[in-house]
């Protein structure tokens, strides 16, 4: 059975188009990249999915997430689906934090969730535990400064990881991801897409990413659809679709991933050259 299955989405702002038709299924552990320029209708697609949308934007089509349909429904009733079934990581961890409350208050959220949908009582010392070992898992150091921390007093890479730590500590089984680490510095970006890889591995969760960058994708999805002016144009294996697309919109993201490899590595591209 899908975790999340997709039939006919389409978005739209008044009588303008942004999504036509999609359509896939997601299963338990699977990992799938939303592909596409900016624009494209990648992430609307999977703020749709679960009824994240921005207000003027209209969903319809069929989302169904863990069975229960989420296109119409109020958002009252989709909240007993976030968190436990889907959490997402956004874009920009400033945004997704906020900036009035220390982190350990805002981690300490999702886990108090968490606890009370499996009813296990948390004491003060159990709940510092949980806050501790999250951050530990998502390699911040010295987590007892981190959790008395405002948002503005840590690193744009260190935001993230608490967001990642949020985001995990409800419990999901589906991740997604929106452009995690567009925001952060490169260095940091291949650390934090690493240790994204692991911890869903680690927790045997299903991931929809979402992103530009063809070799991010490369490195971390199984199946990728290409999308394209809120259309998918290409679907199949990251494998296949990233050394042999079929259309020529993938062919042309395909060939620009290979010559700014190239440039960045110093060599002529070639058809060889993989994103």
């Amino acid at each position: 059975m899908s975790l999340l299955r997709v039939q006919g989405l389409s978005v739209a702002a008044g009588n303008r188009p942004l999504v036509h038709g999609v359509s896939f299924d997601l299963a338990p552990g699977e990992r799938l990249g939303l592909v596409g320029e900016s624009g494209s209708g990648k992430s609307l697609t999977a703020m749709a999915s679960v009824g994240l949308l921005a207000p003027g934007l209209r969903a319809e089509g069929s989302v169904l997430l863990d069975g229960q349909q989420v296109i119409g429904q109020p958002d009252r009733a989709l909240v007993p689906l976030r968190g436990a079934v889907a959490a997402v990581v956004f874009q920009d961890p400033t945004a997704a934090l906020d900036p009035l409350m220390r982190l350990g208050d805002q981690l300490a959220a999702p886990i108090r969730r968490r606890a009370r949908r499996e009813g296990r009582d948390l004491s003060a010392a159990a709940l510092r535990d949980e806050q501790t070992a999250w951050l530990d898992r998502v390699a911040i150091p010295d987590p007892a400064r981190i959790l008395q921390a405002w948002p503005h007093q840590v690193s744009g890479g260190q935001r993230q990881r608490v967001a990642i730590a949020m985001a995990l500590a409800c419990g999901p089984r589906l991740l997604i991801a929106d452009e995690p680490t567009t925001a952060l510095d490169v260095s940091t970006q291949a650390e934090v897409l690493s240790l994204l890889d692991q911890l869903v591995r680690d927790e045997g969760l299903a991931l929809l990413f979402i992103s530009h960058d063809l070799p991010v994708v490369s490195r971390i999805a199984d199946r990728v659809l290409v999308m394209r002016q809120g259309v998918v144009v290409e679907e199949g294996p990251a494998t296949r679709v990233f050394t042999a697309p079929i259309h020529d919109y993938t062919q042309s993201l395909v060939a620009a991933a290979r010559r700014l490899q190239a440039a960045l590595d110093g060599a002529t591209p070639t058809p060889q050259v993989a994103p």
